[in-house]
Protein backbone atom coordinates (compact mmCIF):
# COMPACT_ATOMS: atom_id res chain seq x y z
CA UNK A 1 0.00 0.00 0.00
CA UNK A 2 3.16 2.60 0.85
CA UNK A 3 4.38 1.12 -2.32
CA UNK A 4 1.27 2.31 -4.49
CA UNK A 5 0.72 5.71 -2.53
CA UNK A 6 4.66 6.43 -3.48
CA UNK A 7 4.07 5.94 -6.88
CA UNK A 8 1.13 8.26 -7.44
CA UNK A 9 2.86 11.17 -5.65
CA UNK A 10 5.53 10.40 -8.35
CA UNK A 11 3.50 10.39 -10.56
CA UNK A 12 1.92 13.95 -9.62
CA UNK A 13 5.66 15.55 -9.93
CA UNK A 14 5.77 14.46 -13.61
CA UNK A 15 2.62 15.02 -14.75
CA UNK A 16 2.97 18.54 -12.91
CA UNK A 17 6.29 19.15 -15.30
CA UNK A 18 4.23 18.27 -18.77
CA UNK A 19 2.53 21.27 -20.22
CA UNK A 20 -1.10 21.27 -19.84
CA UNK A 21 -2.86 21.92 -22.92
CA UNK A 22 -4.14 25.37 -23.48
CA UNK A 23 -7.08 26.76 -24.02
CA UNK A 24 -7.02 26.42 -28.17
CA UNK A 25 -5.76 22.79 -27.37
CA UNK A 26 -8.52 20.67 -26.21
CA UNK A 27 -7.31 17.37 -25.17
CA UNK A 28 -9.27 14.20 -23.59
CA UNK A 29 -8.23 11.19 -21.50
CA UNK A 30 -10.13 8.06 -22.09
CA UNK A 31 -9.74 5.70 -19.06
CA UNK A 32 -10.73 2.23 -19.88
CA UNK A 33 -10.23 0.71 -16.14
CA UNK A 34 -10.54 -2.94 -16.88
CA UNK A 35 -10.25 -6.32 -15.33
CA UNK A 36 -7.18 -7.01 -16.45
CA UNK A 37 -5.62 -3.91 -17.67
CA UNK A 38 -6.07 0.09 -17.42
CA UNK A 39 -6.06 1.49 -21.09
CA UNK A 40 -5.60 5.29 -21.19
CA UNK A 41 -5.83 7.15 -24.40
CA UNK A 42 -5.71 10.99 -25.20
CA UNK A 43 -6.89 12.70 -27.74
CA UNK A 44 -6.49 16.39 -29.32
CA UNK A 45 -9.60 17.95 -30.37
CA UNK A 46 -9.22 18.85 -34.42
CA UNK A 47 -12.65 20.14 -35.66
CA UNK A 48 -14.92 17.32 -35.61
CA UNK A 49 -11.84 14.44 -35.65
CA UNK A 50 -10.46 13.69 -32.55
CA UNK A 51 -6.62 12.60 -32.88
CA UNK A 52 -4.69 10.06 -30.54
CA UNK A 53 -1.89 11.15 -29.36
CA UNK A 54 -1.01 9.25 -26.55
CA UNK A 55 -1.20 5.89 -25.57
CA UNK A 56 -0.82 3.49 -22.26
CA UNK A 57 -1.37 0.21 -20.41
CA UNK A 58 -0.84 -0.92 -17.22
CA UNK A 59 -1.84 -4.90 -15.68
CA UNK A 60 -4.27 -4.88 -12.62
CA UNK A 61 -3.54 -7.20 -9.73
CA UNK A 62 -5.98 -9.83 -9.05
CA UNK A 63 -7.49 -8.39 -5.96
CA UNK A 64 -7.68 -4.47 -8.07
CA UNK A 65 -11.30 -5.65 -9.60
CA UNK A 66 -13.73 -7.93 -9.08
CA UNK A 67 -16.27 -8.57 -12.21
CA UNK A 68 -15.80 -5.18 -13.76
CA UNK A 69 -15.88 -3.27 -10.46
CA UNK A 70 -13.53 -1.34 -8.55
CA UNK A 71 -12.84 -3.78 -5.03
CA UNK A 72 -8.96 -1.98 -3.93
CA UNK A 73 -9.14 2.07 -5.16
CA UNK A 74 -5.52 2.23 -4.01
CA UNK A 75 -4.60 -0.35 -6.38
CA UNK A 76 -6.60 1.10 -9.28
CA UNK A 77 -5.24 4.56 -8.84
CA UNK A 78 -1.83 3.49 -9.27
CA UNK A 79 -2.43 1.00 -12.01
CA UNK A 80 -4.16 4.56 -13.67
CA UNK A 81 -1.20 6.59 -12.85
CA UNK A 82 0.97 4.02 -14.25
CA UNK A 83 -0.95 3.92 -18.09
CA UNK A 84 -1.57 7.74 -17.92
CA UNK A 85 2.92 8.34 -17.51
CA UNK A 86 2.64 6.48 -20.75
CA UNK A 87 0.28 8.06 -22.47
CA UNK A 88 1.12 11.49 -21.31
CA UNK A 89 4.71 11.18 -22.12
CA UNK A 90 3.68 9.81 -25.62
CA UNK A 91 1.78 12.99 -25.98
CA UNK A 92 4.18 15.58 -24.75
CA UNK A 93 1.21 16.94 -22.76
CA UNK A 94 -0.49 16.63 -19.45
CA UNK A 95 -4.51 16.28 -20.43
CA UNK A 96 -6.96 16.74 -17.25
CA UNK A 97 -10.59 16.07 -18.79
CA UNK A 98 -11.17 12.66 -18.77
CA UNK A 99 -14.02 9.88 -19.50
CA UNK A 100 -13.92 6.71 -17.71
CA UNK A 101 -15.81 3.61 -18.32
CA UNK A 102 -17.63 1.77 -15.85
CA UNK A 103 -18.95 -1.83 -16.36
CA UNK A 104 -20.32 -4.72 -14.38
CA UNK A 105 -23.44 -6.57 -13.73
CA UNK A 106 -24.86 -4.36 -11.99
CA UNK A 107 -24.99 -1.49 -14.52
CA UNK A 108 -28.91 -1.77 -16.20
CA UNK A 109 -28.63 -0.30 -19.75
CA UNK A 110 -32.58 -0.24 -20.54
CA UNK A 111 -34.44 1.44 -23.21
CA UNK A 112 -38.08 2.59 -22.54
CA UNK A 113 -41.05 3.78 -24.69
CA UNK A 114 -42.73 6.87 -23.28
CA UNK A 115 -46.01 7.62 -25.27
CA UNK A 116 -47.36 11.54 -24.93
CA UNK A 117 -50.20 12.76 -25.76
CA UNK A 118 -50.42 16.53 -26.30
CA UNK A 119 -52.55 18.75 -25.18
CA UNK A 120 -52.47 21.44 -27.66
CA UNK A 121 -51.90 18.88 -30.86
CA UNK A 122 -51.60 22.28 -33.08
CA UNK A 123 -49.04 23.67 -31.34
CA UNK A 124 -45.69 23.54 -32.75
CA UNK A 125 -43.30 21.22 -31.00
CA UNK A 126 -40.73 23.19 -28.88
CA UNK A 127 -37.61 22.16 -27.14
CA UNK A 128 -39.30 23.05 -23.87
CA UNK A 129 -41.71 20.18 -24.58
CA UNK A 130 -39.27 17.87 -25.56
CA UNK A 131 -37.43 18.35 -22.59
CA UNK A 132 -40.42 17.41 -20.86
CA UNK A 133 -40.88 14.33 -22.16
CA UNK A 134 -37.30 13.25 -21.90
CA UNK A 135 -37.98 14.17 -18.55
CA UNK A 136 -41.17 11.91 -18.10
CA UNK A 137 -38.77 8.77 -19.84
CA UNK A 138 -35.87 8.88 -17.23
CA UNK A 139 -37.87 8.80 -14.02
CA UNK A 140 -39.66 5.91 -15.61
CA UNK A 141 -36.35 4.27 -16.49
CA UNK A 142 -34.93 4.94 -12.81
CA UNK A 143 -37.49 3.55 -11.30
CA UNK A 144 -37.02 -0.11 -13.48
CA UNK A 145 -33.51 0.39 -12.81
CA UNK A 146 -33.94 0.54 -8.83
CA UNK A 147 -36.76 -2.27 -8.80
CA UNK A 148 -34.15 -4.90 -11.02
CA UNK A 149 -31.32 -3.76 -8.52
CA UNK A 150 -32.87 -4.65 -5.67
CA UNK A 151 -34.37 -7.99 -7.37
CA UNK A 152 -30.74 -9.13 -8.06
CA UNK A 153 -29.00 -8.12 -5.08
CA UNK A 154 -32.14 -8.77 -2.32
CA UNK A 155 -31.77 -4.96 -1.06
CA UNK A 156 -34.19 -2.25 -0.69
CA UNK A 157 -33.57 1.48 -1.43
CA UNK A 158 -30.99 0.49 -3.68
CA UNK A 159 -29.11 4.01 -4.86
CA UNK A 160 -28.40 4.48 -8.64
CA UNK A 161 -27.29 6.88 -10.36
CA UNK A 162 -28.04 7.56 -14.31
CA UNK A 163 -24.56 7.37 -16.29
CA UNK A 164 -25.98 7.42 -20.08
CA UNK A 165 -28.83 8.42 -22.15
CA UNK A 166 -29.65 9.07 -26.07
CA UNK A 167 -32.64 8.90 -27.97
CA UNK A 168 -33.17 5.75 -30.16
CA UNK A 169 -36.08 7.33 -31.98
CA UNK A 170 -38.63 9.85 -31.85
CA UNK A 171 -42.43 9.56 -33.85
CA UNK A 172 -45.20 12.07 -34.34
CA UNK A 173 -48.58 10.56 -34.95
CA UNK A 174 -46.61 6.83 -36.06
CA UNK A 175 -44.50 9.57 -38.57
CA UNK A 176 -40.99 8.97 -37.63
CA UNK A 177 -38.85 12.23 -37.45
CA UNK A 178 -35.11 13.04 -36.87
CA UNK A 179 -35.49 16.33 -35.84
CA UNK A 180 -39.66 17.35 -33.83
CA UNK A 181 -39.09 20.83 -33.49
CA UNK A 182 -42.00 22.67 -35.06
CA UNK A 183 -43.83 19.24 -36.23
CA UNK A 184 -47.57 19.35 -34.81
CA UNK A 185 -49.36 16.17 -33.83
CA UNK A 186 -51.48 14.62 -31.01
CA UNK A 187 -49.47 11.65 -30.02
CA UNK A 188 -45.30 11.84 -29.55
CA UNK A 189 -43.51 8.77 -28.63
CA UNK A 190 -39.93 8.47 -27.98
CA UNK A 191 -37.74 5.55 -27.21
CA UNK A 192 -34.83 6.69 -25.02
CA UNK A 193 -32.28 4.52 -23.81
CA UNK A 194 -30.92 4.98 -20.34
CA UNK A 195 -28.26 3.65 -18.23
CA UNK A 196 -28.21 3.79 -14.38
CA UNK A 197 -25.40 2.15 -12.20
CA UNK A 198 -25.50 2.06 -8.17
CA UNK A 199 -23.79 5.35 -6.82
CA UNK A 200 -21.42 3.00 -4.82
CA UNK A 201 -19.30 1.90 -8.31
CA UNK A 202 -19.85 5.50 -9.45
CA UNK A 203 -18.52 6.92 -6.15
CA UNK A 204 -15.30 4.51 -6.30
CA UNK A 205 -14.33 6.31 -10.06
CA UNK A 206 -14.99 9.72 -8.86
CA UNK A 207 -12.65 9.19 -5.99
CA UNK A 208 -10.14 7.50 -8.35
CA UNK A 209 -10.28 10.87 -10.82
CA UNK A 210 -9.90 12.77 -7.74
CA UNK A 211 -6.49 11.26 -6.58
CA UNK A 212 -5.19 11.54 -10.22
CA UNK A 213 -5.83 14.99 -10.08
CA UNK A 214 -8.69 14.59 -13.66
CA UNK A 215 -11.62 16.44 -14.25
CA UNK A 216 -14.10 13.93 -14.48
CA UNK A 217 -15.95 14.93 -17.78
CA UNK A 218 -18.28 11.90 -17.75
CA UNK A 219 -18.75 8.19 -16.37
CA UNK A 220 -20.13 6.20 -19.29
CA UNK A 221 -21.54 2.67 -19.76
CA UNK A 222 -18.73 0.50 -21.43
CA UNK A 223 -21.03 -0.98 -23.95
CA UNK A 224 -22.54 2.13 -24.89
CA UNK A 225 -19.20 3.76 -25.26
CA UNK A 226 -18.70 1.02 -28.23
CA UNK A 227 -21.53 1.70 -29.66
CA UNK A 228 -20.64 5.44 -30.07
CA UNK A 229 -17.05 4.36 -31.54
CA UNK A 230 -18.88 2.80 -34.52
CA UNK A 231 -21.71 5.30 -34.80
CA UNK A 232 -20.01 8.17 -34.80
CA UNK A 233 -21.08 11.91 -35.27
CA UNK A 234 -23.32 10.80 -38.14
CA UNK A 235 -27.25 11.13 -36.27
CA UNK A 236 -28.83 10.48 -39.46
CA UNK A 237 -26.59 6.72 -39.19
CA UNK A 238 -28.15 3.55 -39.95
CA UNK A 239 -25.64 1.30 -38.61
CA UNK A 240 -27.03 -1.89 -37.29
CA UNK A 241 -25.03 -4.50 -35.24
CA UNK A 242 -24.98 -6.47 -31.97
CA UNK A 243 -21.73 -5.25 -29.83
CA UNK A 244 -20.43 -7.50 -28.01
CA UNK A 245 -17.29 -6.53 -25.47
CA UNK A 246 -15.42 -9.06 -23.51
CA UNK A 247 -13.18 -7.75 -20.82
CA UNK A 248 -11.70 -9.43 -18.26
CA UNK A 249 -14.23 -9.71 -15.86
CA UNK A 250 -17.52 -9.25 -17.25
CA UNK A 251 -18.97 -9.55 -21.02
CA UNK A 252 -21.22 -6.31 -22.15
CA UNK A 253 -23.57 -6.56 -25.02
CA UNK A 254 -25.09 -3.83 -26.89
CA UNK A 255 -27.65 -4.07 -30.01
CA UNK A 256 -27.93 -1.18 -32.04
CA UNK A 257 -30.32 -0.79 -34.63
CA UNK A 258 -30.80 1.62 -37.19
CA UNK A 259 -28.10 3.93 -35.27
CA UNK A 260 -29.70 3.74 -31.78
CA UNK A 261 -28.88 1.76 -29.15
CA UNK A 262 -31.45 -0.27 -28.47
CA UNK A 263 -30.15 -1.48 -24.89
CA UNK A 264 -27.32 -2.79 -22.86
CA UNK A 265 -26.94 -6.13 -20.70
CA UNK A 266 -23.37 -7.38 -19.05
CA UNK A 267 -22.92 -10.71 -17.20
CA UNK A 268 -20.19 -11.73 -15.23
CA UNK A 269 -17.61 -13.84 -17.63
CA UNK A 270 -14.80 -12.36 -19.09
CA UNK A 271 -11.18 -13.46 -19.86
CA UNK A 272 -10.29 -14.00 -16.24
CA UNK A 273 -12.91 -16.85 -16.07
CA UNK A 274 -11.13 -18.67 -18.79
CA UNK A 275 -7.68 -18.10 -17.14
CA UNK A 276 -8.65 -19.85 -14.08
CA UNK A 277 -10.14 -22.97 -15.58
CA UNK A 278 -6.88 -23.60 -17.17
CA UNK A 279 -5.57 -22.99 -13.94
CA UNK A 280 -8.22 -25.54 -12.26
CA UNK A 281 -7.54 -27.94 -15.03
CA UNK A 282 -3.94 -28.58 -15.89
CA UNK A 283 -3.32 -27.51 -11.74
CA UNK A 284 -0.95 -24.48 -12.66
CA UNK A 285 -0.83 -20.64 -10.65
CA UNK A 286 -2.93 -18.01 -12.48
CA UNK A 287 0.10 -16.07 -13.99
CA UNK A 288 1.06 -19.05 -15.73
CA UNK A 289 -2.70 -19.82 -16.73
CA UNK A 290 -2.69 -16.85 -18.33
CA UNK A 291 0.67 -17.23 -19.91
CA UNK A 292 -0.95 -20.64 -21.85
CA UNK A 293 -4.23 -18.37 -22.22
CA UNK A 294 -2.59 -16.05 -24.58
CA UNK A 295 -0.25 -18.51 -26.57
CA UNK A 296 -3.75 -20.41 -27.26
CA UNK A 297 -5.03 -16.88 -28.56
CA UNK A 298 -1.82 -16.25 -30.76
CA UNK A 299 -2.22 -20.27 -32.00
CA UNK A 300 1.65 -21.24 -30.68
CA UNK A 301 0.59 -23.84 -28.71
CA UNK A 302 1.98 -27.25 -29.38
CA UNK A 303 -0.73 -30.04 -30.45
CA UNK A 304 -0.82 -31.87 -26.75
CA UNK A 305 -0.48 -28.95 -24.68
CA UNK A 306 -3.69 -27.42 -27.24
CA UNK A 307 -5.55 -30.32 -26.43
CA UNK A 308 -5.31 -29.56 -22.90
CA UNK A 309 -6.01 -25.90 -22.87
CA UNK A 310 -9.14 -26.25 -24.75
CA UNK A 311 -10.35 -29.37 -23.06
CA UNK A 312 -9.61 -26.80 -19.99
CA UNK A 313 -11.49 -23.49 -21.40
CA UNK A 314 -14.43 -26.15 -22.65
CA UNK A 315 -16.93 -25.85 -20.09
CA UNK A 316 -16.79 -22.08 -19.54
CA UNK A 317 -16.93 -21.55 -23.03
CA UNK A 318 -20.25 -23.60 -22.67
CA UNK A 319 -21.22 -21.20 -19.85
CA UNK A 320 -20.24 -17.90 -21.81
CA UNK A 321 -22.99 -19.14 -24.40
CA UNK A 322 -25.68 -19.47 -22.33
CA UNK A 323 -24.54 -15.65 -21.08
CA UNK A 324 -24.85 -14.41 -24.25
CA UNK A 325 -28.06 -16.24 -25.30
CA UNK A 326 -29.57 -15.17 -22.18
CA UNK A 327 -28.24 -11.82 -22.27
CA UNK A 328 -29.99 -11.48 -26.30
CA UNK A 329 -32.87 -13.37 -25.22
CA UNK A 330 -33.61 -10.05 -23.04
CA UNK A 331 -34.00 -7.80 -26.12
CA UNK A 332 -37.77 -8.11 -26.45
CA UNK A 333 -38.08 -4.36 -28.03
CA UNK A 334 -36.63 -5.83 -31.09
CA UNK A 335 -38.65 -7.77 -33.70
CA UNK A 336 -35.34 -9.39 -34.95
CA UNK A 337 -31.89 -9.58 -33.53
CA UNK A 338 -29.47 -8.08 -36.32
CA UNK A 339 -27.24 -11.22 -37.85
CA UNK A 340 -23.81 -8.84 -37.64
CA UNK A 341 -21.90 -9.71 -34.80
CA UNK A 342 -18.66 -7.12 -33.86
CA UNK A 343 -16.11 -8.28 -30.97
CA UNK A 344 -13.90 -6.43 -28.86
CA UNK A 345 -12.07 -6.58 -25.57
CA UNK A 346 -9.05 -8.58 -24.96
CA UNK A 347 -11.19 -11.85 -23.85
CA UNK A 348 -12.23 -11.38 -27.83
CA UNK A 349 -8.57 -12.60 -28.61
CA UNK A 350 -9.82 -16.08 -27.52
CA UNK A 351 -9.80 -18.01 -30.67
CA UNK A 352 -11.69 -20.65 -29.34
CA UNK A 353 -14.32 -18.31 -28.18
CA UNK A 354 -14.85 -16.38 -31.79
CA UNK A 355 -14.93 -20.02 -33.71
CA UNK A 356 -17.61 -21.16 -30.74
CA UNK A 357 -20.09 -18.10 -32.10
CA UNK A 358 -19.37 -18.79 -35.20
CA UNK A 359 -19.82 -22.75 -35.45
CA UNK A 360 -22.26 -23.67 -32.81
CA UNK A 361 -26.13 -23.52 -32.55
CA UNK A 362 -26.32 -21.01 -29.95
CA UNK A 363 -28.75 -18.78 -31.59
CA UNK A 364 -31.38 -21.03 -32.98
CA UNK A 365 -34.23 -20.38 -30.08
CA UNK A 366 -33.62 -16.26 -30.70
CA UNK A 367 -35.26 -14.18 -33.24
CA UNK A 368 -32.42 -14.21 -35.40
CA UNK A 369 -33.37 -14.17 -39.62
CA UNK A 370 -30.19 -15.76 -40.53
CA UNK A 371 -27.37 -16.63 -39.02
CA UNK A 372 -24.89 -14.36 -37.79
CA UNK A 373 -21.48 -13.51 -38.77
CA UNK A 374 -18.57 -12.67 -36.01
CA UNK A 375 -15.81 -10.54 -36.96
CA UNK A 376 -13.51 -8.38 -34.41
CA UNK A 377 -13.91 -4.70 -34.96
CA UNK A 378 -10.97 -3.17 -36.07
CA UNK A 379 -9.95 0.50 -34.71
CA UNK A 380 -10.26 1.30 -38.57
CA UNK A 381 -14.55 1.26 -38.19
CA UNK A 382 -14.29 4.14 -35.26
CA UNK A 383 -15.91 6.81 -37.38
CA UNK A 384 -14.25 10.13 -36.57
CA UNK A 385 -10.33 9.09 -34.93
CA UNK A 386 -7.60 9.24 -35.91
CA UNK A 387 -4.38 7.67 -34.36
CA UNK A 388 -1.02 9.34 -35.21
CA UNK A 389 0.39 7.23 -32.74
CA UNK A 390 0.94 3.71 -34.44
CA UNK A 391 -0.28 1.74 -31.49
CA UNK A 392 -4.01 1.42 -31.78
CA UNK A 393 -3.74 -1.71 -34.17
CA UNK A 394 -6.53 -3.95 -32.74
CA UNK A 395 -9.95 -4.67 -30.67
CA UNK A 396 -8.34 -4.39 -27.57
CA UNK A 397 -8.42 -0.93 -27.48
CA UNK A 398 -12.02 0.02 -28.93
CA UNK A 399 -13.57 0.61 -25.76
CA UNK A 400 -11.05 3.11 -24.74
CA UNK A 401 -12.08 4.99 -28.77
CA UNK A 402 -15.63 5.13 -27.50
CA UNK A 403 -14.59 6.79 -24.34
CA UNK A 404 -13.32 9.66 -25.92
CA UNK A 405 -16.19 10.05 -28.36
CA UNK A 406 -18.53 10.02 -25.21
CA UNK A 407 -16.28 12.93 -24.41
CA UNK A 408 -16.46 14.83 -27.60
CA UNK A 409 -20.12 14.16 -27.40
CA UNK A 410 -20.15 15.83 -24.04
CA UNK A 411 -17.93 18.72 -24.49
CA UNK A 412 -19.88 19.22 -28.08
CA UNK A 413 -23.00 19.05 -25.86
CA UNK A 414 -21.90 21.76 -23.17
CA UNK A 415 -20.80 24.51 -26.15
CA UNK A 416 -24.15 24.72 -27.61
CA UNK A 417 -22.57 23.83 -31.27
CA UNK A 418 -25.40 21.87 -32.74
CA UNK A 419 -29.06 22.73 -34.20
CA UNK A 420 -30.12 19.66 -34.41
CA UNK A 421 -32.45 18.13 -32.23
CA UNK A 422 -31.34 14.42 -31.93
CA UNK A 423 -27.60 15.09 -32.09
CA UNK A 424 -28.20 18.05 -28.91
CA UNK A 425 -29.89 15.77 -27.28
CA UNK A 426 -27.71 12.50 -27.73
CA UNK A 427 -24.90 14.78 -26.73
CA UNK A 428 -26.56 16.53 -24.01
CA UNK A 429 -27.98 13.69 -22.45
CA UNK A 430 -24.66 11.57 -22.96
CA UNK A 431 -23.55 12.44 -18.60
Amino acid sequence: MLDKIKNLKNFKKVASKLPVGSGSDKLLVGLDVGTEFVKALIARVEGDELEIIGVGRARQSLSDMQSGAISDIAGVVGNCEAALSQAENMAGVSARQAIIGIAGELVKGLTTTVRYRRPNPERPLDSAEIELIIDRAQAKTLDRAQKQLELETGKRDVEVKLVNSAIVSIHIDTYKVSNPIGFQGKEMVIQLYTAFAPMVHIGALERTASELDLDLMAVAAEPFAVSRSVIGTDASSSFTAILIDVGGGTTDIAVVDDGGVQGTRMFGIGGRAFTKSIASELDLEFAEAEKIKLELSRGGLESSAKTKALKAVEKTLDVWLDGVELALSEFTNVDHLPHRILLCGGGASLQPLIAALKEQKWYKDLPFTRKPTVELIDPEQVMDINDTTGKVTDHTLITALGLLRVGYDTMLGSEGRTNRLKEKFNKILSV
